[in-house]
């Protein structure tokens, strides 16, 4: 059996608005021994960050509530930069210009849904060193 991150004293922050991708992480990180909180947009993950502590974050790049992905780095640069590192974004949109530039623009990595277990989990595991 798959052991967490010694890292993970604190949860993994998950943000994400789909109920099927949730359930999907939900299982896989479970499943590999990861501690984590799942909500389901930004802006609620904003409020956790404020609140809480965590040992990385991994979002949608799109979420509903008027704040996305790109909004929940910019939020950990200047109030939490210790989390930059331990970031890693999910996105099914990855040929958006946008997307694209936001990618290139933090140096945060990301997979691309649908994704595997394995793909997933091996991203956070590098992710969260």
């Amino acid at each position: 059996m798959s052991t967490a991150p010694a890292i993970q004293q604190y949860p993994l922050l998950v943000i994400e608005d789909e109920a099927s991708v949730q359930a999907f992480l939900r299982a896989a990180l479970s499943r590999n021994g990861f501690h984590f909180e799942i909500v389901g947009s930004g802006a609620e993950g904003l409020e956790r960050l404020k609140t809480g502590q965590y040992c990385g974050v991994l979002s949608d790049m799109r979420t509903p509530g008027g704040v996305d992905g790109a909004d929940v780095h910019a939020w950990l640069r200047a109030n939490q930069p210790e989390l930059i590192q331990r970031m890693l974004f999910i996105t099914g949109d990855i040929v958006n210009e946008e997307t694209r530039r936001i990618l290139q623009t933090t140096g945060v990595p990301c997979i691309e849904k649908p994704f595997r277990v394995n793909e997933l989990i091996n991203a956070v595991r590098k992710v969260l060193g």
